[in-house]
């Protein structure tokens, strides 16, 4: 086989592949983006990191195009296309890209700031609740009647630990365990319970783990948000800025060679 035959065989796999890549690429994307729902925030969130992530895809395809035209001019010496030429749809869509992955960039920034305000959010009115749950169990503490309840209730353990019956039933290995816990459980609020100030201080305490906790929550929530808008943003802006680079020269080549063949033939007559 010739190297004439090899090169055009070449070509010929370089633009099969890179149609493909293209092809399967656009149908990709297009797959992704069903169901659409562009009035949510966070299915422009997860489209727009898909899509990053699948980006170079593309550029992969466009290049192998374009690659195969070069091995083409190499051939014949002639930088004139026999057929259909696949570079200017190929520049055409690189430059639509660019302009999609430039625009990704501050809409998906925006979207991560408003899921993110909105899982603070969230978070606080967990904690607002958590804390009222808190003062509510231990201000019950402080009634004479929830006292005698605790004290009844441990009552009717150590009855039940003694007798080796719960309900008529023999106590098991396991439940002689969870009994004697509730009943630790069970003292210690009782405990509590005859001493205001305790109550006073294990709430304190109570509130203070959950501030602890809120504060942990908000932090990975803050930072996650960052992680995935430096991820994405940066990807989508290099993204762009490759895309835009080889849709612009791709056109100014095109256009020179459109103006040097017509100069030729221009003067040719």
């Amino acid at each position: 086989m010739s190297s004439s035959k090899v090169s055009s065989f070449t070509s010929l796999c370089l633009k099969t592949i890179g149609g493909i890549l293209v092809l399967t690429s656009l149908l990709d994307y297009l797959t992704l983006a069903i169901p659409f729902q562009f009035s949510d925030s966070q299915w422009q969130i997860s489209f727009a990191s898909q899509m990053v992530d699948r980006g170079i895809v593309p550029m992969v395809g466009i290049s192998f195009i374009v690659l195969s035209y070069w091995v083409e001019s190499i051939i014949s010496q002639d930088s004139d296309s026999k057929g259909f030429d696949l570079r200017l749809p190929a520049f055409c869509l690189s430059l639509l890209l660019g302009v999609v992955f430039f625009v990704l960039v501050p809409l998906h920034l925006n979207n991560l700031r408003a899921i993110s305000v909105q899982n603070l959010a969230q978070i606080d009115a967990s904690t607002e609740e958590a804390q009222s749950l808190i003062s509510q169990r231990y201000e019950q503490l402080k009634n004479p009647q929830n006292a005698q309840l605790i004290t009844r209730r441990i009552s009717d353990i150590d009855q039940a630990l003694n007798s080796g019956k719960l309900e008529g039933q023999t106590i098991n290995p396991q439940q002689r365990e969870q009994l004697t816990s509730t009943k630790q459980q069970l003292e210690g609020l009782s405990q509590s319970a005859k001493n205001p100030a305790t109550i006073d201080a294990r709430r304190q305490e109570a509130q203070n783990k959950l501030k602890t906790e809120t504060l942990a929550q908000k932090k990975r929530a803050k930072s996650q948000a960052v992680k995935q808008g430096l991820r994405v943003g940066i990807s989508s802006f290099l993204l762009s800025i490759g895309y835009l680079l080889m849709g612009w020269f791709g056109l100014q080549s095109s256009n020179n060679k459109v103006a040097k063949t017509s100069n030729k033939k221009s003067s040719s007559r």
